[in-house]
Formats: C-alpha cells, structure tokens, sequence
C-alpha cells in the first residue's frame, strides 16, 4: 500500500479518470478489434498489443508525474525542431514512396513501431504557448509580444501538419485560441485570427468544391478527400434513410445502425454486431461501438470522464500559484477533451469523417503514449498545488501555535510587571 502510494502521486481523482478510461478502452478494442483478428487469424494479438503500450502508457504516466514541472519548460526547445524535421520527412517520403495509409503520410516506422510525428508536435506546441503566455504575462494582460511568437509557433506547425492531416491542424489551432483567450490575449487579435481563419476556410472549401478531382495541386494531394467529406456531410441531411446508399457511406451508416440499434443498456461487451462491417471501428468509430455495447448509460459515463478531466484541470489550475502550470494543464485538458468532443461528433453524425482517435480509449500506438504522457504532466502540476497546500497549512498551524505562545505569555508579563513604577520624590 505505501509502494502505491509512493508511485500514484498527486490528484487521486485523475487517476481514477484515467484508469477508469484505460479499463474502457481494454474492453472495448477487446470487441471492436474484430477486423483485424480477421486479418492476422490471431484472436489474442490484437488485444495483446494494445494492452502492452498501456501497461508501457501507464510507466510513462508514473515517470512523467515525478518530473517537477518546471522541466516541462525546456521540453519545446528540442521537441519543436525534432517534430518539424519528422513532419518534413514523412511528407517528402511520401511523396517519393507514395507509402502512405488511406491516402495520407502520417506514419514513419521506427524499429518496426509506427510512429505519428504530428503527436509529438502537439505536445511540442501546447507547452510552448503556456511558456510564452506565462512569460509575456502583466498587470493588463499577456504582452502583445506573446500573440506574435504564438502564431509564428502554431502556424509553422500547422502548415506542415494540414496537407497530411487537416484535422489535426485545425483542432491544435482551436486549442491554442482558447487558451490565447484563457492567457488574455487582446481580443482585436483573436478577432482577427478568426477572420483569417474563416477566409482561409472559406477559399480552401471553395477550391474544394469547384477544382476537379482528377486536378493536382502541390500539397494539396488530399483535396478530393475533403471535398468528399464536406459533399457527404452536407448532402446527408438531405438523403431520406430508405435511399441512403450504405455501401458508398459505409462507415457512417454502420456507425449510425450501432448507435440507433443499442438501449439505455446496450447490447453487453462483445456482442456488437456493427464492429465486422467498421473498419476502423476500434480507433475512429469506437464511440459508436461504446454506445451500441454499453448503452446510452455508458456512452454518458464516458462523456461524464472527459467532462470531468476537465473539471479537475480547471481546480488544478486555480490552485497553482504560478501561470506556466496553470496554461499548461488547462492547454492538455483541452486538447484532450477538444478530441474526445471531435471524435464523438463524427460517430453520431455531427461532424464530416476525420481521423481523430477517442484520447486514452481508441486503440493506438503514439497518440496513447503521448496522452499518458499528458496525463503525468496534469498529475505533476497536481503533486505541486498539493505541496504548496501543505506549505500553506504548516504556515498557518505555525502562525497559529505563535498566536497561542504570545496568549500563554500574556498573563506571566502581567504578573511579572503588576508591581507600580517606581516614582522619584523631591525630599
């Protein structure tokens, strides 16, 4: 008991949230890995895998939380220019070898490990704008400095991200907006990043919409892929069910049918029927798989962890006597809660189709080992506010003894000095 005591350091409450996620994601790829025991003709490799890189997440966790925060700092110095090189690389390769996964370069193989280098630059990029943010902090706000450096930051990452994967970039972007807001960035600014934001949006979904398909343009090798999505997205609503073509829009409407086809209680792990005919349901459609499983009742457990994680970060942050580790966990609770949020719109059909895995649930080989990685940094700003807690009660216990010594002295001064001054007469 004192061994685990000494090693789960920190918030009990995110380690329960993240256990409690681990144990999901367990069952659920458990069952959802159907496809891929079809492949291999191995019903145990699957599950296998994916539990050795959590049992390996959960020693990242436990290394991480020891750290001190304040090492968190020196992290982007190599991470950024490492992830850019990695970024580099996979899309040159990929266009050299055209080895690439559903149409995109997103995976380089290192020592027979797949290995996502936009991970990497994501955590890269949320450290980086909670230092700057926290450095450029004043009586009236973040220095207008601050917005600058940012921007260079996250729209040198982003631009190497969004030709391989659009939706990585944009949800990085809306992160570091919000926590621009929460660093009290001028509003002018943020104003005037989303104008641009939108006009870029705009001219990208138009180009989409009117180049051909057969049209190629530098980096923008993906544009039929969206344009796709974003026709399939809006013509959905539009399709009554009884002509919906199933075979063209496989993935949604086997999402759908896992959804609309499960109870309050759901069918019971491992007896989805939806998860032979998803391809991916065990990363992007693993929420459908939940739903259809675990019910409406487990879906809204799973909800009710993201929505608490961030709850939990938020209490974290206000008990930190310092910005850098208050930016910083609020900038990994919403970075982690933004993508749960993404992934769960896609199956329920309220967003177009990304590649966007369930944060600590999907099964997954970098973006597992990075959200671990995140979750030690949360529970290492937790071990902080708890010391600074503690401080703060020995000074008060110590301040309270001193009150209790100088009442106890009170009444041996007053015996002490009760005899009457001594008074000069004149004889």
């Amino acid at each position: 008991m004192d061994l685990l005591k000494s090693l789960l350091k920190g918030d009990r409450v995110i380690w329960i949230i993240f256990l409690c996620l681990c144990m999901i994601s367990i069952i659920e790829v458990f069952s959802a890995a159907s496809t891929l025991t079809y492949k291999t003709g191995d019903h145990w490799a699957p599950i296998t895998q994916h539990v050795t890189i959590l049992m390996v997440g959960v020693i990242v966790v436990i290394v991480v939380h020891i750290i001190p925060y304040k090492w968190f700092q020196v992290f982007p110095v190599f991470l950024l220019p490492v992830s850019i090189f990695l970024l580099i690389f996979v899309a040159v390769m990929g266009f050299i070898t055209g080895d690439r996964v559903n149409g995109a370069a997103r995976w380089m193989t290192f020592f027979g490990i797949q290995f996502q280098p936009s991970e990497l630059a994501k955590m890269a990029v949320i450290i980086a704008v909670s230092f700057i943010l926290s450095k450029r902090q004043n009586d009236e706000g973040a220095n207008p400095k601050a917005f600058k450096y940012i921007m260079i930051i996250t729209g040198m990452v982003c631009v190497f991200i969004a030709p391989e994967n659009l939706s990585t970039a944009l949800l990085l972007l809306f992160v570091v907006v919000l926590l621009m807001f929460i660093g009290q960035i001028a509003i002018k600014k943020l104003l005037l990043l989303f104008g641009s934001i939108a006009l870029v949006g705009t001219f990208v979904i138009g180009l989409a919409l009117v180049v051909p398909s057969d049209t190629k343009i530098p980096f923008m090798h993906r544009l039929v892929v969206w344009k796709n999505r974003i026709i399939n997205f809006i013509e959905d609503e539009k399709v009554p069910a009884a002509k919906f073509d199933i075979d063209k829009n496989a993935q949604i409407a086997h999402a759908r049918i896992a959804i609309a086809t499960s109870n309050l209680a759901g069918k019971a792990p491992g007896n989805s029927v939806q998860r032979d005919f998803l391809s991916q349901a065990f990363s992007d459609f693993i929420f459908a798989i939940i739903i259809e499983e675990l019910g409406l009742m487990g879906g809204s457990f799973v909800v009710i962890l993201y929505i608490w994680l961030l709850i939990r970060a938020g209490r974290i942050a206000q008990k930190c006597n310092r910005t850098f580790p208050a930016f910083l966990v609020m900038g990994i609770a919403l970075m982690l809660v933004s993508q749960a949020i993404l992934n769960m719109m896609v199956a329920v059909g309220l967003c177009p189709v990304t590649g966007q895995p369930l944060p600590l649930v999907s099964k997954g080989g970098t973006s597992t080992l990075i959200n671990c990685a995140y979750i030690g940094m949360i529970l290492s700003v937790s071990c902080y506010t708890i010391q600074l807690e503690k401080e703060k009660e020995n000074a008060a216990k110590a301040a309270e003894e001193a009150a209790l010594t100088l009442q106890a002295a009170e009444p041996t001064a007053q015996v002490l000095n009760s005899d009457s001054e001594f008074k000069e007469t004149n004889n």
